[in-house]
């Protein structure tokens, strides 16, 4: 089983990225699934989910209405686009899958995690 976040970079502020979890070894539409950040010398930080049969999401105060998260069950990925960046939203991001119907923000709760993407916002 794993998760593997992609769609990382450098981006100015303002611009957009799109983040890609691609699982293998499991169905990601049988999970509900959570995006995390972690900048440099902070902790850990939920920031969105989608709940496995894609009828809820939630998101963090600080990326609502910037933020949109989503599921392609064809493809077993699930995104995250970012737009309005800002060189806060800089941190390595990461992707989880929870065994439950609704979203947590905790990260011990999720029973798959994978290597993190950073992203770097900046001018």
């Amino acid at each position: 089983v794993q998760l593997q976040a992609s769609g990382g970079g450098l981006v100015q502020p303002g611009g957009s990225l799109r983040l890609s979890c691609a699982a293998t070894g499991l169905r990601l539409r049988s999970y509900t699934i959570g995006w995390f950040r972690q900048a440099p010398g902070k902790e850990r930080e939920w920031i969105s989910c989608i709940r496995r049969t894609s009828t809820g999401t939630d998101y963090a105060d600080s990326v609502k209405a910037r933020f949109t998260i989503s599921r392609d069950s064809a493809k077993n990925t699930a995104y995250l686009q970012m737009n309005s960046l800002k060189p806060e939203d800089t941190a390595v991001y990461y992707c989880a899958a929870l065994a439950r119907g609704v979203c947590s923000r905790v990260w011990s709760d999720h029973r798959y995690w994978g290597q993190g993407t950073l992203v770097t916002v900046s001018s």
